[in-house]
Order: structure tokens, then sequence, then C-alpha cells
């Protein structure tokens, strides 16, 4: 097996891709490991592809997986992960803006005990000053509602030991919380300042646009982290809830009426208790549905709610 895999996902990066395999080359013969750099070509329609199998062919430790259209930087990321041997994975962008001489930086950091490094941008080369801010606000959410404490969840450049990453699957945007899905499984974490460079060639393949699925996607990952084994718990109480805020209306509502002459008709409380008590049935609905879901999924799979670190003499 190889030691060392570099795993890169290309979306129309024709004019980046041979000066950051130079860079590459540069950054890793010195370290003395067997290595490979992964580059996934999710579809790119600059010509990228041709630039890609010709340095391939050239040097047969660059390796390409080509998919069919652009499916994104997550599917892109999974492609390249799966089809690659090392026994550390990193992950970095195409563009340029990672720099492959922080790579001996991350291993130095696996070396002293930890299973993740991730990359922190502390000097953020964009030029969107309202793109910096935004991702910024969205760290800090991120880590209240996870528990995983990274001032950069965005930055591509990380590195792995295989175990912690080989069994996540991911879909739409969540590559950027695979340390989060690390820690899940029992990862010791760390985090690096890393160098991040102005884009030279090309157009950022990020923008507003992703921002909702990000945050949908991380709406999705705190129900993953707070109630998967215990879904009822998570709809239950806020079916509590609801039912608690419509009987609290419902009270008002009397008050209203018996004591200040108030009719039903002239607040919309009644209605409010209705949408409320509605809501809570739904919830109890959901929370029913979801177990039955959840001992389905655990069961079927023989899978168990723990992980395991080690054992002492237990065979």
């Amino acid at each position: 097996m190889l030691n060392l895999s570099i795993v890169l996902p290309v979306f129309n990066e024709v004019d980046n891709l041979p000066a950051l395999c130079k860079q590459l080359t540069g950054a890793l013969e010195p370290l003395g490991h067997t290595w490979e750099a992964v580059f996934v070509n999710d579809g790119s329609t600059d010509g990228s592809g041709n630039v890609l199998d010709q340095i391939a062919a050239a040097d047969p430790r660059f390796k390409v997986v080509e998919l069919r259209r652009n499916f994104g930087q997550t599917a892109a990321l999974m492609a390249g992960i799966d089809h690659s041997t090392g026994e550390i994975i990193i992950m970095m962008d195409a563009d340029l803006q990672n720099d492959p001489a922080d790579i001996p930086r991350l291993l130095d950091k696996l070396d002293e005990g930890y299973d993740v490094v991730s990359g922190w941008r502390q000097n953020r080369r964009d030029t969107e000053w309202g793109r910096r801010s935004l991702s910024s606000m969205a760290n800090v959410l991120i880590s209240w509602m996870t528990g995983v404490r990274l001032h950069d969840l965005g930055c591509t450049l990380k590195a792995y030991r295989r175990w912690t990453i080989e069994n996540v699957r991911l879909y739409g945007e969540m590559h950027r919380y695979i340390p989060v899905y690390a820690t899940w499984e029992g990862a010791r974490l760390a985090e690096l300042p890393v160098t991040h460079h102005p884009r030279r060639h090309g157009t950022s393949k990020y923008g507003l646009s992703r921002i909702p699925r990000v945050v949908l996607d991380l709406i999705m990952l705190y129900f993953i982290d707070r109630a998967m084994d215990r879904p009822m718990q998570f709809f239950g109480v806020l079916g509590l809830y609801a039912l608690g805020f419509g009987f609290l209306a419902g009270l008002y509502a009397l008050w209203l009426r018996f004591f200040e002459g108030t009719s039903f008709i002239q607040t919309p409380l009644p209605l409010l208790v209705v949408l409320l008590t509605v809501t809570a049935l739904l919830c109890f609905f959901f929370g029913v549905i979801a177990e039955i879901e959840m001992r389905t999924y655990f069961e079927s799979r023989d899978k168990r709610a723990y992980i395991v670190r080690k054992t002492t003499n237990i065979e």
C-alpha cells in the first residue's frame, strides 16, 4: 500500500494543472514516502481532461478519475477517496490557492498522534469580502451546532488517516463536514494554519448560491448527531413544546373571553391553538415513523450505536 494519497477534485482548472503538478512533485519527492496524486475530473469542459491525461502518461504517480458529468465537489472527493490506496489521504483544491508546500507540515502534525489535521486559512486571499464574512459566521454556527471546534471547515486542505474516512458516505455539500464525521468515529482532531494564495487563473466555483445547501446539510448533520439513534426523543420534544404552547395559547384565549369580553373570532388565538396541536401530532407521528426506520437501519446492517476504540483481555 502506498503511504500517501493526494486527492484533488478538478473542474475547469486547465491553466493551473501543470504548475500544480510541478509543485506537488517538488513538495512530495523529498519526503521519502511512496505517493500518488489522484485527480478527479468532475466534468470539466475547458480541456482539463486532456491535460490530466498528458500528465498521467508522463508520470504514473499522477492518476486520473474522470466522471461522466459534473457531480459536485463532494462526489468528486468521494470518488478520489474510493480510488486511492494510501494509508494517509490529503485533500486539496486544484486551483493553486492551497499550497503543496504545507503537506509536510500536515504530516508532521499527524505524527504527533492526531488522526485528522484540518487546514486553517488564517490569511484568506479571496477577493470577495462578503464571502469571507459569511464563511466566518458559518464556521461559528457549525462549530456550535456540531461541537467540533474548527476555525475553517471550508478549507479543503486536510490530512486524514484512512480509517477515519474510508467508511464515510457523503452527499450534497457534506464534504466540508468530513472532520465532523471523523470525530464521531473517534478521530483525534487538530487544526493547523496553512498558506492561502490568491487565484491566478480561472474563476472561483464557490458562490453565495451554495449557502442554502450548506445550511440544509448542517440541519441534517445536526439531526444525525443528536437524534440518529433516538429520533422519537428529537421529534417528541418538538411535539411537546408545540403542545405546551398551544395549551398556553388556549388558556389565554379563554381568559380574554371570560375576563376581557373578547370573542374567539376577534383573536387569532383559537387558530393558533389548532395549528400548534396539529403540529404536535405531526411531530409525534414523524417520531414514530423515524423510530421504525432507525431500528430497521441498525438491525438490517447489524450496526451498533457505538464504536469501540480498543479492548483489553477480550478475544
